[in-house]
């Protein structure tokens, strides 16, 4: 699920990247992809909520918001696409591996590190089983607990962080993949592009069957298809060869994979259903703010609350949980107070990330890159 950009106002920029045909020279920022980030991590949260117990005293409130976000989990699949899009439209053939890397620690760790403390403190505050050995509190802090099997590992302490080691993954392997793309035409890009898709797919349908999430959801090289998805539809778009429909069209294609993901097997209802419509709403909403056209995407609202979307999705779910334990009478209520009570958590949940983003994300990104150099290349990437 990982963003970066200017103290203010990120947004997607690279200016080292020659100019496609469709692009206004010298504009090379990409702000609906930052807007677009907060409605993938939006669905996630939405998931939480809808899977926490809140609506289940009222079948239809439950079904409504099942409905509604089933299949919120797709967000982190639109996180993994968006990570390889940008780092390709980021990317810089003078880029060394170690400042690449050192940029991508900067962005990510520090707010992984305060969520797994906080995750670790709410767990012995509530006297709670998960509560992390030694092992698994490692292994998550150094952002490789996603690549052992069982439970304890690979969902210690801020549970989502899982797809924090998967794109830890990504990064380590974008500064070896990242020149070879750079190299690609436009053809060797498509057949790049079609063979992400076909793998990333065709990884939960070949592996239907009983208790496969975590080979086929959280095991980082099962991912890595969607974020090389990414890059080369990245690598079409800067070489001014997207072919793809506009944002209407793949806004459409996307929400039908959405909603009907619920109907097809569980297996597959992550990532199948919606990656065709995420792998052309990307690259259309890119090339949207290139031309200059309209777009609900890149308003100040949602920029700014792309801005927020990573600390946003680190912090929702030790916020719900928190929630929970303080109040357990929350649980299995009507669909009025139920919703009310999600609004609540999500009111309170934004102003924790709030306080995340402005008094962590940002200085703790200063510290470790130096204050001349933070932002010098705004970009935004999901994790």
């Amino acid at each position: 699920m990982t963003q970066l950009a200017t103290a203010s106002r990120p947004v997607i920029t690279e200016p080292a990247v020659a100019a496609t045909p469709s692009a206004p020279r010298g504009d090379r920022r990409l702000p609906s992809l930052t807007g677009l980030r907060w409605a993938a991590a939006f669905v996630v949260f939405g998931l939480h909520i809808s899977v926490s117990g809140l609506f289940t005293n009222d079948s239809r409130a439950e079904h409504v918001a099942m409905v509604l976000f089933g299949n919120g989990a797709s967000g982190v699949s639109f996180f993994f696409i968006l990570s390889g899009f940008v780092m390709m439209w980021a990317f810089r053939p003078d880029d060394r591996p170690l400042r690449f890397w050192r940029r991508r620690v900067a962005r990510i760790y520090p707010v992984h590190v305060i969520t797994a403390l906080a995750a670790i403190l709410l767990a012995l505050a509530l006297k709670s089983e998960d509560l992390p050995k030694p092992g698994p509190a490692l292994t998550n802090l150094l952002l490789i607990h996603a690549w052992w099997p069982d439970y304890a590992h690979n969902q210690s302490m801020d549970k989502v962080s899982w797809s924090l080691a998967c794109e830890a993954f990504f990064y380590l392997v974008f500064p070896f993949v990242g020149p070879l793309a750079h190299r690609l035409s436009a053809r060797a890009a498509t057949v790049m592009a079609g063979g992400s898709a076909v793998i990333a797919m065709a990884i939960p349908i070949a592996a239907h069957a009983e208790n496969v999430h975590w080979p086929v959801h959280i095991l980082p090289i099962a991912r890595v298809f969607e974020f090389t998805l990414g890059i080369a539809l990245a690598r079409l778009v800067v070489l001014g060869r997207w072919r793809g429909p506009g944002m209407e069209v793949s806004l459409a294609v996307t929400l039908i994979g959405y909603f009907t993901a619920p109907a097809l097997p569980y297996d597959y209802g992550y990532i199948v259903p919606t990656l065709i419509g995420f792998a052309l709403l990307i690259p259309a909403a890119a090339t949207a703010d290139l031309r200059g056209a309209a777009s609900v995407w890149r308003s100040p609202v949602m920029i700014r609350l792309g801005e927020l979307s990573f600390s946003f999705y680190m912090v929702h779910l030790l916020v719900m949980h928190a929630v929970r334990a303080l109040f357990p009478k929350l649980k299995h209520i009507e669909s009025i107070p139920g919703s009310l009570t999600a609004a609540g958590i999500f009111t309170l949940a934004l102003g924790v990330t709030w306080l995340t983003y402005r008094y962590v994300e940002v200085p703790a990104n200063r510290l470790i890159m130096g204050r001349s150099t933070l932002f010098r290349r705004r970009v935004a990437v999901t994790s």
